[in-house]
């Protein structure tokens, strides 16, 4: 498994991370239920074949299935310290709607997880508007409120996510008030890099000492549905380059990936081992010969 360094975290991380939305959310791009034991029991073998494989990333989250991803890896993780000889780190998020009761949310997710303390709590952002970030960060606002909880021990560093690349995320990286940003990029979604300009909050978050980690690595599914509709006759698996096109970009720490089944995991193990597949997005970009 390749490591690297989350930023200004200074924690050693696999450059995969164990995505927890696909653990909680019903239905979520295939047939799956959390409650049902079967797919339980298939999120529990994932897991230990991803810590077998050294993935000491896991993300989740309250939002995904109302607990039921943080309860499935709490489970699975219950007593584990480290994967790959290194310690585990656990992420988790909360919402701009839980404002006010960060602390209450906090403690459920560690109960949850089994943890007296988790190494990063992030604001959960599908899209933050600049009235949101507004309140965020003023003072006594959301982002004071996390800093708290950081003071006390229960969170190790705080963080954003979001699907966005607009004024809010660059408000946030250049607050100086985060230590991670968690950012939708893929081959399709680039809008948080254009490496011709350059420009993008990658390469800000990066400049600000940032940890960064995408999500959506191999595109949602979008772009095979997209291969699918253009050339219904396509047999090619192109999930193994979508991943390497991310890995590939010197900004990202880490990309998160999907896993219920062991078989993917150790596919996409063996994807970030293959660091010959690793291409060079200069070149992709270069518009002349």
């Amino acid at each position: 498994m390749e490591y690297t360094i989350l930023g200004k975290t200074g924690l050693t991380v696999s450059r995969i991370g164990y995505g927890g939305a696909t653990a909680g959310l019903k239905n979520y791009l295939e047939a799956y239920d959390p409650t049902n034991e079967d797919d339980r029991k298939s999120i529990y073998t994932s897991i230990e074949t991803a810590l077998s494989v050294g993935i000491n990333y896991y993300d989740t989250a309250p939002a995904y299935g109302n607990g039921q991803s943080e309860q499935l890896l709490g489970e699975a993780l219950r007593g584990v310290k480290e994967s790959g000889a290194h310690p585990l780190f656990i992420a988790t998020k909360i919402g701009y709607n839980q404002r006010g009761k960060l602390r209450e949310s906090i403690e459920n997710s560690l109960k949850l997880l089994h943890r007296d303390s988790i190494q990063l709590l992030q604001i959960h952002g599908d899209s933050i508007t600049m009235q949101q970030a507004d309140d965020i960060l003023r003072d006594g606002g959301m982002a004071e409120e996390m800093h708290r909880l950081k003071e006390e021990g229960l969170v190790q560093h705080i963080g954003f996510t979001s699907e966005d690349n607009n004024d809010t995320v660059f408000r946030f990286i250049r607050s100086g008030v985060f230590d991670t940003m968690q950012i939708c990029y893929n081959f399709l979604f680039q809008h948080p890099y254009e490496p011709s300009r350059p420009f993008g909050s990658l390469l800000e978050a990066d400049q600000a000492g940032m940890g960064i980690v995408t999500m959506r690595t191999p595109t949602s599914g979008t772009f095979q549905r997209w291969v699918q509709m253009v050339n219904p006759d396509n047999t090619f698996d192109y999930t193994p380059a979508l991943i390497q096109f991310v890995l590939s970009n010197p900004y990202v720490d880490v990309a998160l990936l999907g896993m219920r089944d062991a078989k993917i995991v150790l596919s996409n193990a063996s994807i970030v081992d293959d660091l010959a597949g690793r291409i060079s997005l200069h070149d992709v970009h270069n518009r002349y010969i």
